[in-house]
């Protein structure tokens, strides 16, 4: 099923699912607001089963961004979910260009620029920024972070972990969010490598904190991406993903022994614990 929803090609509306978010969601508002694009945008911020103040904290933004002449809107969804809550935002969409940007991210000025002129071409384009890891708390954390940033498929680009964006053409490729775990992941795939673009600016994207949370994380990342394979196999030829090789491996290990350490943990322990469905953050 593809979209056909009638919107302003000069538009570029950015999509924020949130969740009980009242203590990150003013962070990824300012970044979005310390913007330097000039064009037309309007956000959409889907707050889904919030039972604290994410919804004021965003309606308290309303007149900074009517300062801007850029459109603010507010959705207070009771249902939680973010597939649930990403359909729901589109069913309000004014731009022909998408940006999906997750309530934790912080984005350098440049990026909305540098994003729009990506999707300013009459193909199909998939674009995301420059995934830049946040310095974690915990040491654990960012010793796993040091060797998934060197992973063939992160340093090959385009990843779109927290942040991926579509021109008209490109979101015109599915329709509604199906009920799924790794939305990226199905985005992705809706494009060829060569459809795919990573501009140079920046996006900081937390990972979870701690052994415990970096484990449930990668299981329900495993488990996400194989779900995909599963319901969209013809998708698969898309991937396009470059490979770890044993060498790759070897290097890792002599490089960053402790980092190797704590990646292979996480790998065996996210593989060897029960499957399961159920949401888990991504910080």
């Amino acid at each position: 099923m593809t979209q056909t929803v009638s919107t302003d090609p000069d538009m570029m509306t950015v999509i924020i699912p949130a969740n009980n978010e009242e203590a990150l969601l003013p962070h990824c508002l300012e970044a979005v607001l310390a913007q330097d694009d000039k064009g037309a945008v309007e956000v959409i911020v889907a707050a889904n089963a919030c039972t604290d103040g994410t919804v004021a904290v965003a309606e308290s933004f309303d007149e900074r961004f009517a300062a801007r002449a850029w459109a603010l809107v507010v959705l207070d969804l009771p249902d939680g979910g973010k597939l649930r809550a990403l359909n729901a935002a589109d069913a309000h969409v004014t731009g022909d260009m998408r940006v999906y940007l997750d309530a934790d991210v912080i984005c350098d000025p440049a990026l909305f620029g540098q994003l729009r002129e990506a999707m300013s071409v009459p193909d199909a384009r998939y674009v995301t920024g420059t995934l830049a890891v946040a310095r974690a708390q915990s040491w654990v954390t960012r010793a796993y972070a040091r060797i998934w940033t060197e992973l063939p498929f992160v340093k090959s680009g385009a990843v779109g972990a927290g942040l991926f964006a579509a021109n008209g053409p490109g979101r015109a490729r599915w329709g509604a969010f199906p009920d799924i775990i790794s939305d990226d992941t199905y985005v992705r795939l809706q494009f060829k490598s060569d459809e795919r673009v990573e501009v140079p600016a920046r996006y900081h994207w937390p990972m979870v904190e701690g052994l415990q949370n970096l484990i449930k994380v990668r299981r329900r990342q495993d488990i996400g991406v194989a779900q995909v394979a599963n319901r969209y196999p013809n998708l698969m030829a898309n991937e396009g993903k470059a490979r770890l090789r044993k060498l790759d491996l070897i290097g890792l290990a002599v490089r960053r022994p402790l980092g190797f350490a704590v990646y292979l943990t996480v790998h065996i322990m996210a593989r060897r614990g029960r499957q399961t469905h159920e949401w888990t953050r991504g910080r």
